[in-house]
């Protein structure tokens, strides 16, 4: 008798346990499944999609967060020039990053980019031109994304050449707080700004996936 009434609290102890420790991996599941962890990828999303972002690039409601390419003293590639710029091969990808904006239009379209030489040498081979350079695109951090908002005018796309760590900013300040680190070299974060300056990240581009987007716009 009094080994079973010594039985019955652990038992109810243990029960208690068992429960809360299925509480908690439900939790943490549900966590893990519904926090957002990367952009999507533009280039594997259905053709309804990617025709509304090219509705909203025509309309001028979209910011584009490109990092800059293949820096060229973490590369055995060689390099244009300094130390701190980019590689021939990093040189030839912004190329074709810059050919896939010129197909979706650049005619109303802001171009803006960091002072560092790596950014800069980049927009260069983006755009055949040397864009305004601008010092919050490299110090980043906490007001970026206000900054982002600050700088885009109504009706006209805006297209940053920055840093994987200021694009590490700008989606942990979106809300993708689980996104990747580091960002590919030469690829470009989408972002939908409306009127009253509320944005929505809709995915990423990389370099080497400008054709498909392309071919949605053919």
């Amino acid at each position: 008798m009094v080994d079973s009434v010594l039985r019955k609290p652990s038992s109810r102890l243990s029960k208690s346990v068992v429960a809360i420790s299925a509480l908690t991996i439900a939790v943490l599941v549900t966590g893990f499944v519904l926090w957002p962890k990367s952009p999507t990828n533009l280039a594997q999303e259905d053709a309804q999609a990617r025709a509304e972002l090219l509705q909203q690039w025509n309309a001028g409601e979209i910011a584009v967060l490109i990092r800059h390419a293949e820096r060229c003293d973490r590369s055995s590639n060689p390099c244009l020039g300094p130390a701190d710029g980019i590689t021939r091969v990093g040189s030839e990808a912004a190329a074709v990053v810059g050919r896939g904006l010129a197909h979706l239009g650049l005619s109303q379209t802001d171009i803006l980019t960091s002072p560092v030489t790596r950014t800069v040498q980049t927009a260069h081979y983006m755009f055949n031109s040397d864009p305004r350079t601008q010092e919050w695109l490299v110090t980043c951090g906490t007001p970026l994304r206000n900054d982002v908002v600050a700088h885009k005018v109504a009706h006209r796309n805006l297209v940053l050449v920055t840093h994987s760590g200021c694009i590490a900013d700008f989606e942990q300040q979106t809300g993708l707080k689980h996104a990747a680190k580091d960002a590919e070299y030469g690829s470009s974060l989408f972002v939908h700004i409306d009127g009253n300056g509320q944005l929505q990240v809709l995915g990423i581009v990389n370099a080497e996936d400008w054709n498909t987007l392309q071919q949605e716009k053919d």
